[in-house]
């Protein structure tokens, strides 16, 4: 029998052990800013994990939620379906394209990633066809269960366990910093084509707009859409993940916005509530819904959890999504992140810095190695700016609702924390 710790922690996950005591402890979120025990305040670069599109205590938000809590908190959702998800789910099929109107609702992004591939699969059961390979990037990152951690080639996701059915990983043909070029372009798809091409008939191809945790590469104008094209002709689902891109975290509601398509399935969360509550949702065309009546156990989904689509989730993602028309924060998201890119790149000339590129309310600063990252992002908190580093890329993910003075301060307290980590 093995002895009780004398005492108890929190553990938390992707910290090393022996760093947890020493992390920076978060204790209040107002606005663009957050603030630590020790008093500090911070402009919160970090939001995009959260994808904290209307900024932090949102009095409309916290009034949607108790609101709700009054009225009635949840119900099982194989029992019963409830107003705020029928809601939610109507106002989603409004939003995206298409045929894009039929809509699962969950509780993380990794759940959705989960969803999505089983939907996928269990589609070509239904209509008689034996497909069962997927095709994603290398560089993915789609959640950290069992199926999802299969999907990246990432070496801190990888998963040395067998996967359940083939998945094949698709590099990039060039480093991140050289991936927005028509030549890219080119010959990323040719590697698309040829993972295509070679082995059995694929299900489906899976992918981000924006690779985010693979090193938040900003893919090639016009990809995507060659890439739907790509899947069309080999009749393989595309599955677009947008738990980082959606909700106006690019510019545009979501990320294949970009290009004009439409793709078969859509995964999404962090943004769909605003990062306050957890919630994600799988969209889907008509056509594939429809087929799940020729599923032999139940004639429908199998799959779901009890607290999907919690009824004060939606309740918030609604009212998410009418703060964002009314404050317009996809378009401040474009305005915002354009200036914000504009002020980074002059940090281009520094030989710390190898590139700075971004879309939206989202940019990367590449440096020359992990240990420049690492002291340039601790410059900058000790300057008041929060920021995200892995690997040596150093990225910036502010609310959407980003003002014009939080912009300019953002560039001049990380321009001056590269210059810190210069001297």
């Amino acid at each position: 029998m093995h002895s009780s710790p004398s005492t108890s922690s929190l553990w938390r996950p992707w910290t090393p052990i022996t760093q947890q005591a020493e992390s920076l402890r978060i204790v209040e979120a107002r606005g663009n800013r957050v603030r630590d025990a020790d008093g500090n305040w911070y402009l919160d670069g970090i939001s995009g994990v959260l994808n904290a599109s209307c900024g932090h205590g949102h009095p409309r938000l916290i009034e949607a939620a108790s609101r709700q809590f009054r009225q009635l908190v949840h119900y099982d959702p194989m029992v019963s379906s409830h107003d705020p998800a029928e809601t939610l789910a109507s106002r989603l099929a409004e939003l995206l394209p298409g045929e894009l109107n039929e809509t699962c609702l969950l509780n993380s992004g990794s759940e959705a990633t989960e969803a999505a591939l089983r939907i996928a699969l269990q589609y070509w059961r239904n209509i008689g066809e034996d497909r069962n390979r997927v095709i994603t990037f290398e560089a993915a990152y789609h959640g950290t269960t069992y199926l999802a951690q299969q999907l990246s080639g990432l070496p801190f996701t990888v998963s040395e366990w067998v996967p359940p059915f083939p998945i094949d990983h698709v590099a990039l043909p060039a480093p991140a910093r050289e991936m927005r070029t028509e030549e890219s372009a080119d010959a990323l798809i040719a590697r698309f084509a040829r993972a295509l091409e070679s082995g059995p008939p694929a299900a489906a191809v899976m992918a981000e707009p924006l690779l985010g945790l693979g090193g938040c590469v900003v893919l090639p104008a016009g990809f995507l859409a060659r890439l739907r094209k790509l899947c069309d002709d080999h009749g393989a689902l595309l599955i677009l993940d947008e738990v980082f891109c959606g909700f106006g975290r690019t510019g545009r509601m979501f990320g294949f916005d970009h290009d004009g398509i439409t793709p078969d399935i859509v995964t999404m969360s962090k943004g769909i509530s605003g990062g306050y509550v957890p919630l994600a949702a799988v969209a889907v065309t008509s056509s594939i819904k429809e087929t799940f009546v020729r599923e032999p156990v139940v004639q429908g989904l199998r799959y779901g959890h009890t607290t999907g689509g919690h009824a004060v989730a939606s309740a918030v993602a609604n009212t998410v999504l009418d703060i964002m028309a009314d404050e317009k924060l996809v378009e401040n998201s474009a305005t915002q992140g354009a200036a914000l890119l504009d002020g980074l790149r002059k940090l281009a000339s520094s030989p710390l810095i190898t590139d700075v590129r971004g879309l939206g309310l989202v940019v990367a600063v590449e440096t020359d190695s992990p240990e420049s990252g690492a002291a340039i992002a601790a410059a900058a908190a000790r300057a008041g700016v929060m920021t995200r580093h892995e690997r040596g890329v150093i990225r910036i993910a502010p609310p959407l609702t980003l003002t014009g003075d939080d912009t300019a301060e953002a560039i001049e307290k990380f321009g001056d924390a590269v210059d810190v980590a210069s001297s």
